[in-house]
């Protein structure tokens, strides 16, 4: 995404008026953009690291390589390795087709099934506070 922005700024800046200030400025809002990191405590990078690694696990018991399941799902080997890596920078749709290429798609639906918390919560019917009256022009 970023070469694809960085080509486009680049017809902009050509088709507008070549000026190497704008460039320079949209070049490091662009690089702002790509720094962004994805902050997870750390319960939550080892279930990352967990998903990954039953993945990987899965793949091998199917004897496929990876450069068989990277082609399957449209994706390169490097994004693979991320994937069973755990990476929290690979998208959630990248996950879903190796799932896919794995024949373990439905797993996914299993992903917040049993919600445990939000069923106690509504069983304990917790009131939520009302909004207060809207303000007419009179007041």
């Amino acid at each position: 995404m970023y070469l694809i922005l960085t080509q486009n700024i680049k017809k902009y800046i050509v088709n507008v008026q070549y000026n190497e200030q704008n460039y320079v400025y949209l070049c490091k809002i662009l690089n702002v953009m790509a720094r962004r990191k994805n902050v997870l405590l750390p319960k939550s990078k080892r279930i990352l690291l967990e998903l990954g690694e039953n993945i990987r696990l899965a793949r091998l018991r199917r004897k496929l390589s990876t450069e068989q399941v990277a082609e399957r799902a449209n994706m390169s080997r490097t994004t693979l390795y991320a994937i069973e890596k755990g990476s929290p920078t690979v998208s959630i749709g990248s996950y879903f087709s190796v799932l896919q290429v794995l024949g373990l798609e439905k797993d996914f639906l299993l992903l917040a099934k049993d919600d445990v918390l939000g069923r106690k919560l509504q069983d304990a019917k917790i009131k939520t506070q009302r909004r207060a009256p809207k303000r007419t022009n009179n007041e």
